[in-house]
């Protein structure tokens, strides 16, 4: 490490050093300690296909910040890493591969397909690992895991199997949200609803008791196909006489009954809705209350079922393993294999001439779409394997309302509650090669299911021994729902699982409550017994400097490995913590950076000077037994601080606690403190030493306080000081020590601060260069302190001398008044009146013309109704800023006179 500090700050010629520093001294790594409280996070596991983005950098800048701030406070603080196997997402980008070079996923087979996704997991899996090193995260390494490594994958099955076996796990025909695309199932938490433009097409269907037509409008014609039946409110006075009757199936010239179901909403339309059980959620419904037959029209790959789908369905009909609520599936004839796009162009067509098209209405409305490709998601009667979650939802709704779990901020309590206490059964069956393939066996010879953890050597049913594993690997989210146990050991009751779990802090976005924080909750009670952490840490997402989210479209994506490259991690992660509270999004801007970079240039400017006054003498990073006025003034605000920030950050207000670290940085050290010492360093004997003394040991604690905030500048810099131990991470984070607090001291030096400041802000106003020395007269109650503090107006007040007393009559003088003091300053000492009602007249007749200007447009109705309404209002404000101007001069003139 270095010995000395560069001239200049350059983030990039010392982070990856530092990085490399850690790593060698295993300062990650953490071990069940006894003499120790445990405080645990998971990483929520990034994909294997992902790259670092901006949403990334804030949640694990996070997370290492918390991290950071309980391994200094004295924790046993284990933070797990992992990546997740992203089972669509990852079989995308190989099929895609794959494609390329005309090879498919048949064409390999099963086995040869794995092999190659197992090799592109070893090439490309650990990219975002590897990048999220540059942010300087402190996670233990040596314990990283991977959803689909031996342990995930053993309690995987060990969950999978005990849910089966308790029937919390069954396998059945329900409707599932389908992507064509990827053609694989996904669950209702993964469907994104985008706003489209459509269309209502009214079709027209004769009754056939009445030869009436019956008028029904419908966003997906093409499934009229699968309708079974149509759908009229009972209570419906223009219908009531329809009751029993049926309509005749356009196209197909089937008939069909029309039902009577609360579905079918009298105020909206014409009150009857078409049933299409197997195609739509809704009608699926409507059908089981009916017991209305499902007849399937879609293939799973986005085409009309055509002969040879039926020929398949007869064949699993014939040999009796067509389980209940099995879709009927039908030829659709002309049709057949058309793309669902094409059939509604023909359907449309066929309507038309039938002359039983009535009418078509632009529409906008909601579809769903699949989160992972954007394809329009095709509802869909399929056979999959489901979770039961009524009774998983009760006790896990339990933990949060008892507190065992808490959100921060405890609004989005509601938004758990909510879809816990609307959930529907979970789709767990993904039609993909790449994840953890379902633990079920079909007999050939009976036609019965065994489920097992390892593979069967025979049916547990009837002894067969003509096995065959499903082919559906497990949802995602089933492996990750478990990582808060799976990864400390379990289903083994090891000693980190004993000692680490339940694990401490969740923290990650609002956006996968749903997704991954409510699944772990459930899971996590059902195996262990225990909700798997106390508290779920929510952060918003990163927005651009309009407030925009982030997209590839509007082309505002941020990279944080470029920001690093130009600015170094400190910087990014200050600007992600700076602001942030719990819940709210932040947005990302330039000048935010520059200015993040600009305070860690601040500190390391500020770090140089004390080395300049500290390197030829021989300085302890202790405190002197004598402390001056200004000594113990720091020391007490210090103190303070430090109790405010641990109590922000006991209480996840990192924004504000950073806040305060860098108030204190540069308003009270480096403003304030350091130019309050110059005078004392630049004499000989026991009082510079003492300063310095005091200049060494609050930098150092101002390292530690940053420290978790950012941990490159501050290890830097810590390892040039005089200093104990190895590296500043496990150095003790600063609390209160009321050995030094001084409020007596630290409230004389706030009084002296404020007149000087108050001096300076006049002088301002006044353009009173520093150079010009004037003497200061201080009429105040407290003259001890101010006598005291003389030498500070000389140094930082541009006084030529100091006066205190109980009160002065000083004609023409300044008067500058503060809670505690009066003070005095003779004009004639700080201008030269001529030349100043000089400058100041002259300048107030230029501001009057440039203000006749801007009246002259205002008055102007031509420019005003020409104008764009953005230059009017730049002229508004222009004016008024005009007015102030002419107002502040002119009152400036009148205290010369």
């Amino acid at each position: 490490m270095a010995k000395e500090m560069a001239k200049s700050y350059k983030p990039s010629e010392f982070e990856d050093k530092i990085y490399d520093f850690w790593l060698k001294g295993n300062y990650f790594h953490t071990e069940a300690d006894p003499d120790k409280k445990p405080y645990t996070i998971v990483m929520p596991p990034p994909n294997i296909t992902g790259q670092l983005h901006i949403g990334h950098a804030l949640d694990e800048t996070l997370q290492d910040i918390l991290i950071r701030y309980k391994r200094m406070s004295g924790y046993a603080a284990l933070w797990v890493p992992g990546t997740d196997h992203a089972s669509i997402a990852t079989e995308a980008k190989i099929v895609e591969a794959m494609r390329k070079e005309g090879v498919s996923k048949d064409d390999l087979g099963r086995e040869k397909f794995l092999e190659r996704a197992w090799e592109w997991k070893r090439e490309y899996g650990g990219r975002i690992t590897r990048q999220l090193r540059k942010l300087g995260v402190s996670c233990d390494w040596e314990r990283e895991r991977f959803t689909m490594d031996d342990g995930c994958s053993e309690a995987v099955r060990e969950v999978f199997v005990k849910l089966y076996e308790d029937g919390k796990i069954y396998r059945g025909n329900r409707m599932v949200n389908w992507c064509p695309h990827c053609n694989t199932s996904i669950s209702d938490a993964e469907v994104e609803y985008e706003e489209q433009q459509g269309h209502f097409w009214h079709i027209l269907y004769p009754v056939k008791e009445t030869g009436e037509m019956l008028e029904i409008a419908t966003t997906r014609p093409e499934t009229m196909l699968g309708d079974t039946a149509v759908a009229i409110n009972s209570e419906d006075e223009r219908y009531k006489h329809l009751h029993g009757c049926h309509v005749i199936l356009p196209l197909l010239n089937k008939e069909i009954p029309i039902v009577c179901d609360e579905h079918a909403d009298m105020e909206k339309g014409t009150g009857v809705v078409k049933i299409t059980p197997a195609h739509d959620p809704n009608d699926y419904e409507v059908g089981q209350r009916c017991s209305l037959p499902i007849v399937r029209v879609f293939t799973y790959d986005g085409h009309m079922t055509g002969k040879a789908d039926v020929e398949a369905y007869e064949e699993l009909k014939a040999k009796g393993r067509l389980a209940e609520n099995e879709p009927e599936v039908i030829d659709c004839g002309k049709y057949a294999g058309m793309t669902t796009a094409e059939a509604r162009e023909a359907v449309l067509a066929d309507l038309t001439d039938l002359g039983l098209l009535k009418q078509v209405k632009p529409h906008t409305h909601d579809v769903g779409t699949c989160y992972r490709c954007h394809t329009t998601i095709e509802p869909m009667v399929s056979k999959q394997w489901f979770v039961r979650m009524e009774p998983l939802a009760k006790p896990a709704i339990k933990a949060v309302r008892e507190g065992e779990t808490k959100f921060i901020p405890e609004r989005f309590e509601k938004v758990y509650f909510h879809w816990m206490e609307n959930i529907k059964d979970w789709c767990i069956s993904r039609q993909l090669w790449w994840g953890h393939r379902i633990p079920a066996y079909y007999c050939e010879d009976c036609g019965d299911v065994t489920v097992a953890k390892d593979a069967p050597d025979c049916c547990c049913h009837c002894g067969g021994t003509h096995l065959t594993q499903d082919e559906d690997t497990l949802d995602t989210w089933f492996s990750s729902a478990l990582w808060p146990f799976s990864t400390l050991g379990w289903p083994e009751n090891t000693e980190d699982l004993k000692y680490f779990y339940p694990t401490s802090t969740l923290v990650t976005g609002y956006d996968i409550i749903f997704f991954w924080v409510a699944r772990m909750i459930f899971s996590a009670i059902e195996q262990t017994g225990k909700a798997p952490f106390d508290t779920v840490f929510i952060h918003g997402i990163v927005r651009d400097e309009q407030g925009r989210k982030m997209s590839k479209s509007l082309g505002n994506g941020v990279d944080p490995l470029e920001v690093i490259e130009k600015y170094g991690a400190d910087a990014l992660r200050f600007l992600l913590v700076t602001g942030n509270s719990p819940g709210n999004d932040i947005r990302y801007s330039e000048k935010r950076i520059e200015a993040c970079s600009g305070f860690a240039n601040k500190l390391w400017n500020a770090s140089r000077y004390v080395h300049m006054n500290i390197d030829d003498h021989d300085v302890k990073n202790e405190l002197p037994s004598v402390l001056t006025t200004e000594d113990k003034w720091i020391l007490s605000t210090l103190n303070s601080v430090a109790k405010e920030v641990n109590e922000n950050l006991g209480k996840f207000e990192l924004g504000i606690a950073v806040q305060k670290v860098y108030e204190f940085i540069w308003d009270c050290y480096c403003d304030w403190y350091i130019e309050l010492t110059k005078a004392r360093l630049q004499s000989d004997g026991e009082d510079a030493q003492n300063a310095r003394q005091v200049l060494l040991y609050v930098l150092d604690q101002i390292l530690r306080l940053l420290h978790p905030f950012m941990p490159y500048i501050t290890e830097e810099i810590w390892q040039t000081i005089p200093h104990e131990g190895e590296t500043v991470m496990l150095c003790a984070y600063p609390t209160f020590k009321p050995e030094l607090d001084f409020p007596e001291a630290a409230q004389e030096m706030q009084r002296i601060m404020n007149a000087i400041r108050a001096i300076r802000n006049r002088r301002n106003e006044m353009n009173v260069p520093p150079s010009r020395k004037a003497k200061i007269y201080v009429a105040t109650k407290f003259p001890n302190t101010f006598e005291d503090g003389q030498a500070f107006f000389v140094k930082l007040a541009s006084a030529s001398g100091v006066e205190v007393g109980d009160s002065f009559d000083i004609d023409g003088a300044v008067t500058i008044v503060t809670p505690d003091a009066k003070v005095y300053i003779p004009m004639d000492e700080l201008v030269d009146k001529e030349a100043e009602l000089k400058r100041l007249n002259k300048e107030l007749e230029q501001l009057k013309k440039r203000l006749a200007q801007s009246e002259g447009k205002l008055n102007n109705q031509g420019f005003i109704s020409k104008a764009p309404a953005a230059v009017v209002e730049n002229v508004r404000k222009q004016a008024e800023k005009e007015r102030e101007q002419i107002s502040l001069i002119t009152a400036a003139i009148d205290a010369l006179k």
